[in-house]
């Protein structure tokens, strides 16, 4: 019942072709699932100029944190007024799918991807004064001392947490999972040597290894991360098909036209083609990896059917 109310709000499909000409006629309203100054919010306030520049409005990040994405979406799908879209990830789209099992929306269907924009590699990062310095030396301590083999998270269920789910199960070794509330916690938990490692977002962790206070021993992408070209991936140091990234995309309602969303989408494609704001991307450690809507949905289908069975192994479920 909830689910359908949720959906029942005003259809944007019958809105006539010449009301569409004129969009965006109000406001874009960016709806972000975590606090001001995360990722998602530095996102939109990236590439807002050159949103107002085409689209000849003024945009707001509307900030609605909680309940795994679900207060975000639902917002949206309430209003389904063709200016409110949501910034997307994998915590949402990918991993989320399978970990909430009372959504009152189904995420691939009810709000489905419109653009992909950038990548943000994770990284294995340890305690300096552990002394490890490789992925050989990790492993052998994870053995040599298996009760002290723990990994911290942003919390059960996020990508630091099924990043080192899935480490453990390639890798053949038992690790514990310790969560935290929030990535700045599950940092601290590291720096502090509560917890062996952690696999996480690359800027978290870069001004602490900048420090000398964390060594970073390999990027969890197939690729080595532009913005960190000497150091080297896990796969390169023996960790098969280890390749993870937080991605971050634009999803809309399902009810919004395919010309709005392809209108949106064009921006943002173009926008991603200038140096300045492939920069500015760089600087927070994102790498623009572009996908029309097509491409995205089916993209994030495959995450989804791909982080199923981690979610599984992993034991999280979010009520």
């Amino acid at each position: 019942m909830r689910r359908r109310a949720l959906l029942a709000a005003p259809a944007l499909l019958a809105a006539p072709a010449r009301a569409m000409d004129a969009w965006p006629d109000r406001p874009l309203r960016f709806v972000v699932s975590a606090q001001v100054g995360g990722v998602s919010d530095i996102l939109v306030r990236i590439f807002e100029s050159r949103l107002r520049e085409r689209l000849g409005q003024p945009l707001y990040v509307d900030p609605r944190p909680g309940a795994g994405g679900q207060i975000a979406a639902e917002s949206i799908l309430r209003a389904n007024d063709g200016h409110s879209v949501l910034v997307n990830h994998i915590a949402g789209h990918g991993i989320g799918s399978s970990l909430h099992r009372n959504r009152s929306y189904d995420p691939l269907r009810d709000m489905p991807g419109v653009v992909r924009i950038c990548s943000m590699p994770n990284v294995l990062i340890v305690r300096s004064e552990t002394g490890i310095s490789s992925l050989a030396d990790l492993l052998a301590r994870i053995r040599a001392e298996p009760r002290r083999a723990t990994f911290s998270s942003a919390g059960s269920g996020t990508s630091s947490h099924l990043s080192g789910v899935l480490f453990g199960q390639i890798m053949g070794v038992e690790v514990t999972h310790v969560p935290y509330r929030g990535t700045a916690p599950s940092m601290l938990a590291v720096l502090n040597g509560d917890v062996l490692f952690n696999i996480d977002n690359a800027p978290t962790s870069r001004p602490h290894v900048a420090s000398g206070a964390l060594r970073a021993i390999g990027v969890s992408t197939a690729a080595r991360a532009r913005t960190m070209p000497d150091l080297p991936t896990l796969q390169e140091q023996g960790v098969p098909g280890f390749d993870v990234a937080s991605w971050y995309g634009i999803a809309a309602p399902a009810a919004t036209p395919r010309a709005v969303t392809a209108k949106l989408a064009s921006v943002f494609l173009e926008a991603l083609e200038d140096p300045g704001i492939v920069a500015r991307l760089a600087e927070i450690g994102a790498e623009p990896w572009p996908l029309g809507t097509e491409a995205y949905n089916a993209f994030m289908r495959a995450e989804v059917a791909r982080w199923a069975p981690v979610v599984a192994a992993s034991g999280a479920t979010v009520d």
